[in-house]
């Protein structure tokens, strides 16, 4: 996967910084992420047809961190990948995802 990321980033000309940007038309740049709002609204469409229309982003991160962890990654590199800044934040955040998962099933 990071191979194929990695690929299609060197052939957009994103070598740092976030990777999903909002374009005007023209592939005009403006600013350097897309807002929660807009991932949101991105989102909304394709949750609700999945059955699933209550779904937010958040939940998606937290549910990255859940796989990734069941994958065997370290808890180092999730903590890079969700941006915080200590192993303890992540550490707490996958054990409260932990539990609001057990207590959905």
């Amino acid at each position: 996967m990071k191979v194929a990321i990695d690929a299609w980033t060197a052939r957009a000309g994103v070598m740092e910084g976030h990777i999903f940007r909002p374009v005007h038309r023209g592939d005009e740049l403006h600013g350097d992420r897309l807002s929660e709002k807009v991932i949101w609204q991105l989102l909304r469409p394709y949750a609700t047809a999945a059955g699933v229309p209550g779904i937010a982003p958040h939940d998606l991160r937290r549910s990255c961190a859940k796989m990734c962890r069941a994958g065997g990654e370290e808890i180092e590199q999730i903590s890079m990948l969700l941006g915080h800044a200590s192993v303890q934040t992540t550490e707490r955040y996958y054990a409260q995802t932990v539990d609001m998962c057990s207590r959905q099933i």
